[in-house]
């Protein structure tokens, strides 16, 4: 039997992980689809402290790997970077947006076509810091192509997010 469309995405993403630059913390998001698929997210990210331009900004920047299993081998997956900007609500919480990109393999997902394999990601997220310096968060994404072709059926991905600093 040959291997599932997404093991290659899927080991593609452990290796991101163990290839990841030292300050880069690995992140996990599990969610669902606006379809009522299943959504998982394995990335890297790093925070940039903005804190000379305002104290409670900083600049998250991140990469990694969207898998979408879908049903009858129609699996699909995507490479993102997720730029966001953070800001801290005192000491414990934090809200981020930001606008970034993905590329699908595939420019269907479910009876959905996307039309280009390229789609923006507008990101909006609310987190807690836990205890040494790992995250727990809720973030909502968009995907779009933005009219860049057509038809330009986009799709959201709801999920929970956790962080562990290394």
């Amino acid at each position: 039997m040959p291997p599932k469309p997404l093991v290659l995405p899927f080991a593609v993403s452990v290796a991101l992980l163990a290839c990841a630059p030292a300050s880069a913390e690995p992140s996990l998001e599990l969610g669902s689809t606006s379809e009522g698929s299943l959504a998982l997210s394995i990335g890297v990210d790093t925070l940039i402290d903005l804190s000379h331009i305002h104290p409670a900004l900083d600049l998250r920047l991140g990469t990694g790997l969207l898998l979408l299993p879908g049903d009858d081998g129609d699996d699909n997956a995507a490479w993102r970077l997720t730029p966001a900007l953070r800001y801290a609500l005192g000491e414990w919480a934090f809200v981020e947006a930001g606008i970034g990109g993905g590329l699908f393999m595939e420019t269907e997902l479910g009876n959905r076509r996307l039309s280009t394999a390229f789609q923006f990601e507008s990101r909006l997220g609310i987190g807690v810091r836990l205890g040494q310096g790992s995250e727990l968060g809720a973030s909502t994404m968009h995907y779009s192509n933005a009219h860049l072709g057509r038809p330009n059926e986009g799709f959201e991905v709801y999920s929970m997010v956790y962080r562990q600093a290394l």
